[in-house]
């Protein structure tokens, strides 16, 4: 009998994982924080059985279920870390964790690469937006439109490949990379501000936004004659970009510009 007002108890199921059995081999799988973006719901946040079909490595495994290596930072088989060339064995448990950014691992095997300092990027045709907003902020971020040139500036120029497409950061010249959640170019942006702690390092109007290429100030007499009439009266204060010759001057958008990036560049 269930007093007034007091209510019934709640019962705690208990699932104890059995030991796999199979025909064919198998391991168990668990992918922690972020990485679950990547997982069916079914299999957010839990442990679950994966069939091998052969020799695998722990690499091919993770990509085989939808997550690209560069996403991932530490992998611990059967409590032990491991690095990517891991050969799965039948019965192995497999706990794959993302980049650890504000912890000290101490001497745990991280298969993740410390990001190139400075951080410099490469992005895909579809984040021109995006590309658009880190460079308002100073930061390297060219644009490319085909996967083999993207991933061999990854891997060559070290940048940081930044793309929706995931097939494209499973390629093996791609060191660091980073799958973007968000389809809407600011949210993309904050995205990236806070996975890659960007914010002590932004300058911003430092950059052309069309052309990536670093901009100088210029006298108002070396540019006049390629300015609007209004422009010569209201502005003094201009920046040309040597590579593409846009000039730039802190007209109607300015600050509305510079309270995005306030409220981006949040610390």
């Amino acid at each position: 009998m269930r007093l007034p007002g007091k209510k019934a108890p709640r019962r705690v199921r208990y699932c104890r994982e059995e030991p796999h059995s199979g025909p064919m081999p198998a391991v168990w799988v668990r992918f922690y924080g972020e990485l679950n973006d990547f997982m069916r719901p079914e299999r957010r946040g839990r442990r679950f059985l994966h069939t091998l079909r052969g020799p695998s490595s722990v690499k091919d495994t993770i990509e085989t279920l939808g997550v690209p290596h560069p996403e991932v930072d530490v992998i611990i088989v059967n409590g032990t870390a491991v690095d990517f060339g891991y050969l799965l064995r039948d019965g192995d448990r497999v706990a794959v964790y993302p980049a650890f950014r504000s912890v000290d691992l101490g001497g745990v095997l991280r298969v993740g690469e410390p990001l190139p300092d400075p951080v410099r990027f490469v992005l895909d045709i579809h984040l021109q937006k995006l590309a658009s907003l880190l460079r308002l902020a100073g930061f390297d971020a060219v644009v490319l439109d085909e996967d083999a040139v993207i991933a061999r500036a990854g891997g060559q120029d070290g940048r940081v490949v930044l793309t929706r497409d995931r097939e494209l950061l499973k390629r093996n010249e791609v060191r660091w990379g980073y799958w973007v959640r968000s389809t809407d170019p600011p949210r993309q942006f904050l995205e990236l501000v806070r996975r890659f702690a960007l914010a002590p390092h932004a300058r911003p109007f430092t950059r052309c936004l069309a052309c990536n290429a670093p901009l100088r100030p210029v006298t108002k007499e070396s540019v006049i004659d390629r300015l609007p009439p209004r422009t010569r009266a209201e502005f003094d204060d201009f920046h040309l970009c040597e590579a593409c010759g846009r000039i730039y001057w802190r007209g109607s958008h300015y600050q509305r510009l510079v309270r995005f990036l306030e409220k981006s560049l949040q610390r």
